[in-house]
């Protein structure tokens, strides 16, 4: 039932017109500046005084009168737990009456209302951060526990009535702005005990809703977007969450390509901004994106100069990549969770159109297993120009390049955990059959730069005009490139464990569904080669922190795959005979890692077993390169030569494969599927705690915003 208003209010004198008399005492006597009259009324009731006593419209009039948020949030401060439990029926009356306004057809109450109420649960839970009493206690002193369920119902209602209905935009960012301001207000939103009354009362349809809408999207959809996220997170290893139920089985493909273009649009953004800093000789990218950053993420108050061009150093640019870390983490549930949204992050839009297509889409099929749709080669005619605004592109296109962009740099720990998250997104792609259907579908070309590393031993071009070719082949491009540009001593084992497991998970579908892509193999095949000689030249260093096996076992087990199944998905027989070609032009890396491995299992220690798995997985490289190097040598001898070219070793292979005896190795086109509990729990943990508190940073209503309150409704100052 309803607190009472005026229960347990302390008792005072008649107040005549919209002033309490004592206030007003207090006020005359006092030498400081006047203060605001809603201060006042705030002081008064956090005093334990009931302003509204003899006054049957104080609460109309008070809901009109300009919020302060931040002085509520800062009355809170002051109060220790005794003062609170005192304040309780106060608080309760307060909270309950900001949900009885929302129900008021005047805008202008409604609005402060909702402000209102954001003060209260911000103050309320910035209380109790300290101590880390989120449950019982909080719904107690807001709320009210006997009557949280019906006052907390109400609530909910509503701001889905708000953001479903037709009411003005400025409503439904508020409405959208008290839902972020309830879920963010622990840093682990599973301790936040209120969420349960969102888990009731879903407002899951609402942001469906929006996402769906055109307008509604543009405005809001980033909020809702992130709002989605996080509620997708509460207890999500503990109980059913209906937020995820609901996410997994979502249908509703205007809502799902409404979810990606805000994904996109995000994305879009900061590889625009690259690509245009990129392009001048001077300054670096990231320095130059934090005037974006700040101007999208820092609020600035009516007085305020723009802050962009003071912000330019290293600091300012890990924030703008952690800027992204929501972003992705909603990519993230949604690839993870949602089969359906496998079309839309590869539905084909051009940059100038909107990607909402038609409600019944033709989708390419995927290949059969015996090959059929992935035999022919791509086309591409290079006198054919087209202005890169007009060629079709997708998310995962966008993805993809956002991918090259962030994983340049991983060095610390925000862009290593940026870039991880954007390898599990990719590895939940390329396990999914219909994903890889479409990378691989030769009718479903698209241009996706891949921005490189400037390196010493190279010069980085930048492409303007990338070959269209399948998403497959950018993806292969994108692993290539981070083996190649991270052989560092400080080594990121676990992205390189994530990139080759990538790329496994790709050629595991070439080879089950005999798709044969048109792409340069002997790249991967060089770059592979090369950090097994790393590994090996760096054994020492590597060796005092991370366990180098499983890594190198990870390659060579590619390399099995291509030996023990090439023919089934290799585009040509002269590619197999590259392969070959390239064993055996760099067999001395094979053989000292083999004696290297070898040297393991002889100590007794922690790598014994895995330098044995190594050497046995060595078994079809050394027996082709055993077989081959005595035939090449004796060609080279009969003909009297001291070097042989390429052709001419190729020729020994050919000739000489029928006597080649290998061993079938099983499983090699297996792989542990991902799981996020337990291995990453950590991981997105800690993910959740860190976009929690940058969005509780930027949930405050700004001056901008109070200004377009004042402009749409007017309020009383």
């Amino acid at each position: 039932m309803p607190v009472p208003e005026h229960a347990n209010m302390s008792q005072s004198p008649p107040a005549t017109g919209h002033d309490h008399p004592n206030l007003i005492r207090k006020l005359s006597a006092s030498k400081k500046p006047l203060k605001e009259k809603v201060v006042l009324f705030y002081d008064a009731l956090f005093k334990g005084e009931d302003p509204s006593v003899g006054n049957p419209n104080f609460w109309d009039e008070f809901f009109l009168l300009r919020v302060n948020a931040q002085f509520i949030e800062k009355e809170f401060d002051g109060l220790d737990g005794d003062q609170l439990m005192n304040l309780k029926e106060i608080i309760n009356t307060l909270f309950y009456k900001c949900v009885k306004t929302l129900q008021s057809e005047n805008h202008i109450r409604t609005a402060n209302a909702i402000q209102t109420l954001m003060g209260l649960i911000r103050g309320m839970f910035k209380k109790s951060l300290p101590t880390g009493n989120y449950g019982f206690d909080v719904i107690n002193i807001l709320v009210g526990f006997d009557c949280a369920e019906a006052r907390m119902q109400n609530l909910v209602e509503c701001l889905h009535n708000f953001l479903t209905g037709e009411y003005p935009a400025i409503l439904k960012n508020l409405s959208l702005k008290l839902l972020l301001s309830l879920v963010t207000a622990t840093d682990n939103v599973s301790q936040n005990t209120m969420l349960e009354y969102i888990m009731i009362n879903s407002v899951f349809e609402a942001i469906v809703q929006l996402l769906a809408s055109p307008i509604g999207r543009q405005t809001h959809g980033h909020d809702a977007v992130l709002l989605l996220t996080i509620l997708v997170q509460y207890r999500k290893y503990e109980s059913a969450n209906p937020y995820i139920v609901k996410l997994s089985i979502l249908d509703d493909e205007l809502a799902l390509n409404g979810f990606a273009q805000v994904v996109s649009g995000a994305l879009t953004e900061f590889n625009r901004l690259y690509h245009i800093k990129n392009s001048e000789p001077q300054g670096g990218f990231f320095s130059a994106i934090t005037s974006m950053f700040y101007v999208m993420f820092i609020p600035l108050t009516v007085e305020d100069e723009p802050v962009g061009s003071m912000f330019v150093g290293e600091e300012s640019s890990v924030e703008a990549v952690k800027a992204n870390d929501s972003i992705l983490l909603a990519l993230y549930e949604a690839v993870h969770l949602n089969r359906n949204f496998i079309t839309t992050l590869t539905h084909s839009h051009t940059p100038s159109t909107p990607a909402t297509p038609p409600l019944s889409p033709t989708l390419p099929k995927p290949p059969t297993p015996d090959g059929s749709s992935g035999a022919n080669p791509p086309t591409f005619d290079p006198n054919i120009v087209t202005e890169p605004a007009s060629q079709p592109t997708n998310l995962l296109v966008t993805f993809i390049e956002y991918t090259s962009i962030v994983m340049q740099d991983t060095k610390d720990t925000t862009r290593f955990k940026n870039a991880k998250l954007c390898l599990i997104i990719l590895t939940c792609i390329t396990e999914d059959q219909y994903a890889n259907s479409l990378m691989h579908d030769v009718n479903m070309n698209f241009r996706v730069p891949i921005h490189k590393l400037p390196m010493r031993h190279r010069k980085v071009k930048v492409d303007v005009r990338p070959p269209s070719r399948p998403l497959a082949c950018a993806l292969l491009d994108l692993m290539v490139e981070f083996v190649m540009s991270h052989m560092m001593k400080n080594l990121p084992m676990e992205l390189y464990m994530q990139v080759l497991g990538v790329a496994h998970r790709v050629l595991c579908y070439q080879k089950r569904c005999r798709v044969r892509l048109q792409y340069g193999w002997k790249e991967l095949w060089t770059v592979l080669i090369n950090l097994l000689k790393f590994l090996m030249s760096n054994e020492s260093h590597i060796m005092k922190k991370h366990n180098l096996f499983p890594l190198a076992i990870q390659v060579v087990n590619i390399f099995n795959l291509f030996i023990t199944y090439g023919d089934t998905f290799l585009p040509s027989p002269s590619s197999y005979d590259e392969l070959y070609y390239e064993i055996i032009r760099m067999h001395q890396v094979f053989d000292n890692l083999y004696s290297m491995a070898l040297r393991y299992t002889t100590i007794d220690g922690e790598w014994k077993d895995s330098a044995a798995k190594l050497t046995n997985y060595l078994g079809n490289v050394r027996a082709i390169i055993n077989h081959f190097t005595p035939k090449v040598d004796s060609y080279s001898s009969q003909h009297q030569l001291s070097s042989l070219t390429e052709e001419q070793v190729l020729e020994v292979v050919r000739g000489n494969y029928d006597t080649l005896t290998l061993k079938l190795q099983e499983n090699l086109d297996q792989f542990e599927r991902y799981s996020e509990k337990p291995k990453e729990t950590a991981f997105f943990t800690q993910l959740v705690r860190s976009i929690i508190s940058d969005v509780r940073k930027t949930t405050d209503v700004t001056s901008a915003e109070q200004q377009s309150i004042l402009r749409e409704f007017g309020t009383i100052s």
